[in-house]
């Protein structure tokens, strides 16, 4: 196994796996994958960068909001995002990305729903080599991979309380433990 991934093999699967785990496997492989090469393309393209001013309204409520972010922008603030499916959570999160010290950094969007449930907390805080049945090498999470840039958790209110208690742990430390690990990483 450890040479298939080595040479470049996303994962190795077992036969052992019920259709189920297979199907759950695949859809997270599918998904790591799209996201790569989302994220090259978004880096390779010359679009306009997100701004906070793309964001206009006439909704005096709308022009308070946008006041708000604009002060909030230059801090290093965990922030929480509500809203309804599609009216541009992640666009905002961009655009404060973009415009805050962190806009060098790279820029990761996760939807925590589409990763099935006995993955995401090494897909979200990396695991160590042989933290368990599979992990034949040490994985960054993806708090680790959006350092000194940010980390985007969409429908972060699906995930399961015990991560979501892990998350808060990692918003007030600022360390991620990693699955197996002894120590955490700053």
């Amino acid at each position: 196994r450890a040479r298939l991934v080595a040479v470049g093999c996303l994962a190795v699967l077992s036969l052992r796996l019920d259709d189920l785990q297979l199907q759950e496997a695949l859809q997270t492989l599918f998904q790591r994958r799209r996201e790569q090469i989302l994220q090259r393309l978004g880096a390779s393209r010359a679009d306009k960068p997100y701004r906070l001013s793309d964001f206009a309204s006439a909704s005096p409520s709308m022009q308070r909001f946008i006041e708000i972010v604009r002060r909030v922008v230059s801090t290093d603030s965990a922030l929480l995002i509500l809203g309804e499916t599609g009216v541009g959570k992640e666009r905002l999160a961009r655009a404060i990305s973009a415009e805050s010290p962190r806009h060098s950094g790279p820029f990761i969007a996760i939807n925590c729903a589409a990763l099935p449930e006995h993955l995401l907390e090494s897909e979200l805080f990396g695991h160590e080599e042989g933290a368990f049945t599979g992990a034949m090498r040490t994985r960054r999470g993806y708090f680790e991979l959006a350092h000194r840039g940010t980390l985007f958790l969409d429908e972060v209110g699906e995930l399961p309380t015990h991560l979501q208690a892990k998350l808060l742990r990692v918003l007030e430390d600022h360390q991620v433990l990693r699955v197996g690990a002894e120590r955490p990483i700053e």
